[in-house]
């Protein structure tokens, strides 16, 4: 409707009609394929020449659906417009009688959906071209607001990345795991592990409010802190990089030799907070052990 010159690219995934969920209706085809046909169907009641293709990209919902040429003439526009209100004012009015009834079969094949049912509108109340979609609508924010904690301040999140790993490190009774490295064995505090719940009532009401709002919440802040912490079925554990095994693949010689060279870019978490310190030492550590490392 942007205009008689536009076209369009669709890549059909989740499966959703225009103002709720799609609601299935040909039990004899797959729940994508029904939905790519009727993703289809908006296009041709919309006056395109609708083409389908397959993309190469990895992913099992690659058809995408393309819309370039017009089937009308420019001086249909406001016939065809008067189309495509009826057609979405229909489709809403058919998917309200099916759940509230449950009862009617709404034919999708063409424009005037929902004869079947009787309830299709008068032809004043669709004449609404131009102005509203539809009653309710509400389109999603232009700027879609970040809710994985990715966007909470630095300083918030090192807070109470170092309040958590306290927690962990001074509950007792404290976890010590050993390892020898030239004949001298290093103890280094493991610390306890605790349930998300138990740590969560550690942390004051300020803190807890402002990640209750991010998705996931603490966990979530947790887990992206992966350097520090290893969330397993609801409990936080320090995370000691001895115990992590290497990847099973096989890399080539010089994948493996640039590996070995790798820069680091970020400093060591333990290296800096942890009164053990790292459990590494610093050429075995993926992280700097001080500025002097990084790169």
């Amino acid at each position: 409707r942007s205009s008689y010159s536009c076209c369009y690219f669709v890549l059909p995934c989740c499966f959703f009609d225009f103002h709720g969920k799609y609601s299935r209706r040909q039990s004899k085809k797959t729940q994508y394929r029904e939905y790519l046909d009727f993703v289809a169907q908006v296009g041709f009641v919309c006056g395109f020449h609708v083409e389908e293709d397959c993309l190469r990209i990895p992913s099992t919902k690659r058809v995408c659906l393309i819309g370039k040429n017009r089937t009308y003439p420019p001086t249909e526009c406001g016939l065809i417009d008067k189309q495509i209100t009826r057609y979405i004012n229909n489709r809403q009015t058919c998917d309200v009688v099916t759940r509230d009834r449950g009862v009617g079969f709404c034919r999708k094949d063409d424009v005037d959906v929902c004869k079947e049912t009787g309830s299709e509108r008068p032809e004043n109340e669709t004449e609404t071209t131009g102005t509203t979609w539809m009653a309710g609508f509400q389109p999603r924010e232009k700027v879609e607001q970040i809710r994985n904690c990715a966007s909470l301040p630095r300083d918030f999140v090192d807070d109470v990345v170092l309040s958590v790993a306290n927690l962990l490190l001074n509950a007792t009774p404290q976890k010590s795991s050993s390892d020898t490295i030239g004949g001298i064995t290093n103890t280094w505090n493991q610390g306890e592990s605790l349930s998300l719940k138990e740590v969560a009532e550690h942390l004051n009401k300020e803190t807890l409010k402002r990640l209750k709002s991010e998705y996931g919440g603490l966990q979530t802040l947790l887990k992206n802190n992966h350097q520090v912490f290893e969330v397993l079925n609801g409990r936080v554990h320090i995370r000691d990089w001895r115990k992590e095994k290497p990847s099973r693949k096989t890399k080539p010689e010089v994948k493996r030799r640039l590996s070995a060279e790798a820069f680091k870019t970020r400093l060591c978490w333990f290296f800096l907070h942890h009164p053990d310190g790292c459990s590494l030492p610093s050429e075995s550590c993926p992280y700097a052990h001080g500025t002097g490392e990084l790169r």
